[in-house]
């Protein structure tokens, strides 16, 4: 049916209260085929969200009828043949109704549901309908896609319940996964964070023997919302705005078109702003192939640092924060069991990889039971990740202590260790009062000391906390712009009416004192048009913040890898971005009063203006360099792979040819608005880097940009751009 047109024998409703009616429509006068389908009354746009008849179109010259036949069977009749029917029987009087939230049943003459639409969804997910497993009936929940945009019939994308293991939602092509919502939980829609502050969710979870279910209603009742599967494998959110006249995309994942679904591998942590692959911790994991995973290819992993050995109880757990939870496929759950319990039990049983509470809300257990699988980095989770013991820090191995010790204590050390406990606590209660009194200008002089001992001068204002904290409304999930190596990153506005940009380290950073200390000086060191300019940095107690100019267009590879987007690129605007990331890189290299390598050169650090002027961003990463130093070496290689240059990445050796490098790469992204891993040679997936013939690739640049993108920009200055 590909390119044909339906008509639809369609019941209508309505959010509220209007009355159902019969239809018969079509989208042109070639249509051959008849269905019959549930669709919104009063909007504009005839949105389609349920059909009976998927699989058994109707002929268009035939009769259509939908009646109450006998033993009170709902069915659809074509010229007096059944072509579909509900699939329940009764004696009794039935009837049938469509209620306002679209959903179809036939109910006896107590109003006893005996069949509805909702137990048999199409493509889309609407409020009150129920997604999962009814054990009890032997039925099962899930969201279908149509075939093509013009065929109703059953699709290959599927969105379900999971079935092994703690439920959460799977997006599947066929059988293959290709993205996980994460573990269901009370507080949210698996997406929620990412809605705007109006819409909204009340989350209905059923959890039991009988039932594994997942519901969902608007806060507003007012607003009409929808969550749909397509055949380009897409879980789409939807709201219906009356001014646009139209459905608004909410939300469409997963981002990239190849799925995100364990992109990184077994311990591996994928940030989905950056779409780049890092291990669980830099200290504790390392890449299962060093350089498979330079070059992009992330999926084989990271292994422990140290192997698990399970011997006389000596291992224990370490806690990452702000993360999702692993794929639950192979796991074991108790819905009511404390997290204390949680980490005895897990602890107990050498096998136990993992274990968490996936809903703040309740007490639930969940326990791994194999490599974890599909972390990413912007969650609102925790994860106790089994480690072994020469791995745990002190609070890990007193955990893990007091989770295994079954030592018996007579009485007197037991009062000796209750005096002993009590002289410790009040010791400390009187030590973190001096320590909050004077928190602030010990804190600063922390930092500053250590600025002055390497004879470094911060040069830069310093802010209160409490003037940040007013300028970010406390720091507001709304004014939240995203959240990278360094911390939580937030949008404020100064009393004098100024916006900023506010990075605030986080304790869970990978970042900390020595990348804080490096970016406030290197900032306060450098000015140029192609750099962002810091304002200021705050440092009392614990915190630590740094004050930026505020960028309106966020950061390069919004626009650039976002289909979207980067329609708003044409050429000119991306050959003037490669220039003015140019231009900075040599005024780091050569014109600065020192010479700087950043050694963190990426789209996601290259800010944009109101006017899409670019400005490197992120200095904790960078080295200076006095005289006539080029060249350095390193034990710890940070940075993000795929942009690294090969010495650095594997034996640590960085210079100013390791930037150029990163830069490279860089343009390449721009010109081509792929990402370096993404890069695809005869069905082969690899990156720019390991491409054996990237001018090949330029070349095929070069066509779609004079093709496509400024037919009358001059072919011969694209190539000269190109290849110099």
């Amino acid at each position: 049916m590909e390119g044909a047109a339906i008509l639809l024998f369609c019941l209508l409703f309505v959010n509220k209260s209007y009355a159902a009616e019969l239809d018969t429509i079509s989208d042109s006068s070639s249509s051959q085929n008849r269905y019959l389908g549930i669709w919104y009354k009063k909007i504009t746009s005839k949105t389609v969200v349920w059909v009976a008849n998927r699989d058994h179109p109707v002929p268009d010259t035939s009769r259509l009828e939908l009646k109450i036949a006998d033993q009170g069977i709902l069915g659809l009749f074509s010229n007096s043949s059944m072509i579909w029917s509900c699939n329940t029987t009764t004696s009794r009087n039935v009837t049938a109704k469509l209620r306002d939230d679209g959903n179809l049943v036939l109910i006896n003459q107590q109003e006893r549901v005996l069949w509805q639409s909702f137990d048999y969804p199409s493509d889309t997910f609407l409020p009150g309908m129920k997604l999962g497993r009814d054990y009890v009936r032997g039925k099962e929940w899930y969201l279908s896609s149509w075939k093509s945009s013009n065929d109703p019939a059953p699709g290959n994308s599927t969105m379900g319940a999971s079935k092994l293991g703690y439920p959460e939602f799977k997006l599947r092509q066929g059988a293959l996964v290709k993205y996980r919502a994460g573990p269901w939980h009370n507080k949210l829609f698996p997406w929620g964070s990412i809605f705007n502050k109006s819409l909204t969710f009340r989350v209905n979870i059923t959890i039991n023997e009988s039932e594994v279910s997942f519901a969902y209603d608007n806060e507003d009742s007012s607003i009409l919302s929808r969550v749909t599967v397509n055949s380009s494998v897409h879980i789409n959110i939807w709201a219906w705005v009356d001014n646009a006249r139209g459905w608004i995309p909410v939300l469409s994942v997963p981002s990239n078109p190849r799925g995100t679904y364990n992109m990184c591998g077994a311990y591996g942590n994928s940030s989905m702003d950056e779409q780049s692959c890092n291990c669980l911790d830099e200290k504790r994991f390392v890449p299962k192939n060093k350089i498979g995973w330079y070059r992009g290819e992330w999926s084989g992993g990271c292994i422990r640092r140290t192997p698990l050995e399970c011997k006389n109880g000596l291992e224990g757990f370490i806690k990452y924060s702000h993360v999702t939870l692993p794929d639950t496929g192979n796991t074991w759950f108790n819905m009511n069991m404390t997290l204390e319990e949680c980490h005895t039990k897990c602890l107990q049983n050498c096998s136990c990889m993992a274990y968490a509470n996936p809903d703040d809300s309740r007490s639930i257990c969940v326990l791994w039971f194999s490599d974890l699988l599909d972390i990413q980095a912007l969650g609102d989770s925790d994860v106790f990740v089994r480690m072994a013991s020469s791995e745990l820090d002190s609070q890990a191995i007193s955990e893990k202590k007091q989770g295994g010790s079954n030592i018996k204590i007579i009485l007197p050390v037991t009062i000796s260790g209750i005096l002993l406990i009590g002289l410790i606590v009040s010791t400390w209660l009187c030590y973190k009062r001096r320590k909050w009194n004077h928190s602030k200008p010990a804190g600063e002089e922390k930092i500053l000391n250590a600025s002055r001992s390497q004879g470094e001068d911060m040069e830069q204002p310093l802010f209160s906390f409490s003037t940040i904290a007013n300028a970010t409304a406390n720091f507001s999930p709304d004014n939240k712009l995203g959240e990278g190596g360094f911390g939580p990153v937030y949008k404020g506005m100064l009393e004098e009416g100024h916006e900023i940009t506010v990075k605030r380290l986080s304790n869970n950073s990978s970042q900390g004192h020595n990348e804080f200390k490096n970016e406030v000086i290197c900032n306060s060191k450098l000015q140029h048009r192609n750099l962002v300019k810091i304002l200021g940095c705050c440092i009392e107690g614990d915190e630590k913040l740094l004050v930026y100019e505020y960028m309106p267009n966020k950061s390069l590879d919004l626009f650039i890898f976002d289909k979207t987007q980067s329609a708003l690129l044409d050429w000119t605007k991306r050959f003037n971005i490669i220039k003015g990331i140019a231009r900075g890189l040599v005024y780091l290299h050569q014109d600065s009063r020192l010479r700087i390598i950043h050694r963190d050169l990426k789209a996601s650090n290259i800010l944009l203006d109101h006017d899409m002027n670019p400005k490197i961003s992120d200095f904790g990463l960078a080295r200076s360099f006095g005289g006539n130093e080029t060249q350095a070496n390193t034990e710890r290689v940070v940075g993000t792979y795929g942009y690294m240059s090969p010495e650095y990445a594997l034996d640590g050796v960085f210079s100013l040819k390791s930037d150029v490098f990163s830069f490279g790469v860089l343009v390449l992204e721009i010109v081509s608005g792929k990402r370096n891993r993404g890069f695809v040679q005869s069905e082969k997936e690899t990156n720019f880097i390991a491409h054996s013939d990237v001018f090949s690739f330029g070349i095929l640049v070069l066509e779609t940009v004079s093709g496509k993108r400024n037919r009358g920009f001059e072919q011969s200055e694209n190539e000269s751009n190109f290849i110099g």
